[in-house]
């Protein structure tokens, strides 16, 4: 009989929920044999605002919910033997090590191992240079009228699997590739060799299905009347088993809401995957043109068919700088003449702010729509609209400038028209990122082990 492998995903971006870990380990220790537990919680500018948090106060820049995360959860992982990795390090990886030795001196777990890899940040006055040169000429001069925020390469998997072998109870990674935190506790397991690209492309797809957390048990799958999911409120989070061949079954606990099936594990499969045949990450180039779905029913989906091709020569790089600020403000109308009352109250914003760029929707009317404008469709007066939210945005570099939304749109109070109430209103720093792609051999990407 071939080992089973299973890796349980407990998060899928940052600020998930953080009571979902329990049901998976409870499941991994029920069911026995190797496993691993991973949090994914970086998306592609969370890193960067953790980034401004750690300017602020060099104590953090890690996941903000990391200790709601791992509290109910890392006394039954370290005495299970199953290892967590995430990229909850964020922007201070050690930082988050730190707390996590806190954490288990607090739950009485003598000299837990927790390992640290370094080698993502690229914002070093070593390698900026080199970076600026892989940029485009109109990003060069952007990056070169602006401040860095942040700048990170996706690094893959190779460091968290020599953590594992080397005894890390915890890997806490900063920016890493979202299936590198799959692929690392499977190669670590397996041994395989890093030019299986089979394997490795197998390795990638069972983390390309698990590192949305819900999204693959129904969760962002979910259309009341076309797509039914049940027990929506008590999501279980996904687990996949994986074998020395790279099968791949993809299920969740038992006792869980949600939903496991063939249409949930293909909007996954297919999420974000600009070419089927040559699916880009550092490890590896996955393949899933072969790919075959199998429906097993009871919440589990068998997929096998995976290939691999030679990774790619070079590592995406993000850059985040300094975008400004964003100021949004709300106000809402509701009753007879509603929407008549919405424009008007835009046309004052308007005219008062004509020197800004200003984005303005009617929510319930014209939100979805992609101009930024500040036009937005004109709907007739008699198309029934009863409750609409006015939303004006704007960025400028000015903070004061910006902070004018925010100001006019709360005088709309009493300065009109009618009716109008429930302000909400938003400043805060924007950014924009740039995009590049760095030869591997000038990123040197390493481990060490905590020692606090």
């Amino acid at each position: 009989m071939t080992e089973i492998y299973r890796v349980a995903c407990a998060a899928g971006f940052s600020g998930d929920r953080t009571d979902v870990a329990r049901p998976l380990v409870d499941e991994l220790i029920r069911q026995g044999g190797p496993s691993c537990l991973i949090f994914e919680s970086l998306a592609e500018r969370t890193l960067a605002l953790a980034q401004l948090e750690r300017d602020q106060n060099s104590e953090l820049g890690y996941e903000p919910l990391l200790s709601e995360m791992l509290s109910p959860v890392l006394a039954d992982c370290v005495k299970s033997g199953i290892p967590i990795v995430g990229n909850f390090g964020a922007a201070n990886p050690e930082g988050a090590a730190r707390l996590i030795s806190s954490l288990a001196k607090q739950q009485g777990i003598a000299d837990i191992r927790i390992a640290i890899v370094k080698g993502d940040d690229v914002a070093t006055p070593e390698l900026l240079p080199k970076i600026n040169t892989f940029l485009s000429p109109d990003d060069q001069e952007v990056l070169a009228g602006s401040r860095l925020v942040s700048a990170n390469v996706y690094l893959g998997a190779q460091q968290i699997a020599d953590a594992l072998i080397s005894g890390a109870q915890v890997v806490v990674t900063g920016r890493v590739a979202d299936p590198a935190l799959t692929v690392g506790p499977l190669m670590a397991h397996f041994k395989r060799d890093w030019s299986d690209w089979d394997f490795l492309g197998a390795a990638t797809m069972a983390g390309h299905l698990l590192e949305c957390g819900a999204q693959v048990t129904g969760g962002y799958f979910a259309d009341p009347g076309l797509k039914d999911v049940p027990g929506m409120s008590n999501l279980g989070f996904p687990i996949v088993e994986f074998d020395a061949k790279g099968k791949i079954c993809v299920t969740k606990p038992p006792a869980t809401g949600g939903l496991v099936n063939r249409m949930t594990v293909t909007e996954q499969l297919l999420y974000e995957l600009h070419d089927p045949a040559m699916y880009l990450t550092p490890d590896v180039v996955a393949d899933i043109t072969q790919a075959q779905i199998s429906d097993l029913g009871n919440d589990r989906v068998v997929v096998t068919g995976f290939k691999g091709h030679p990774r790619p020569p070079n590592l995406k790089a993000n850059i985040c700088i300094d975008g400004g600020w964003l100021a949004e403000a709300e106000i809402s109308y509701a009753g007879f003449n509603a929407h008549e009352r919405a424009q008007l109250a835009a046309k004052i914003i308007r005219e008062r702010l004509s020197h800004l760029n200003l984005r303005i929707d009617f929510i319930g009317s014209s939100s979805v729509f992609a101009s930024d404008t500040g036009k937005g469709p004109q709907f007739k007066s008699d198309a029934g609209f009863e409750d609409i939210r006015m939303r004006v945005a704007a960025a400028h570099d000015d903070r004061m400038q910006a902070l004018r939304v925010c100001r006019e749109v709360t005088a709309l109070y009493t300065c009109g028209p009618a009716g109008g109430g429930g302000v909400r209103t938003s400043l805060k720093p924007r950014l924009n990122t740039l995009v590049c792609f760095i030869p591997r051999e000038l990123v040197y990407a390493s481990f060490e082990f905590f020692k606090g």
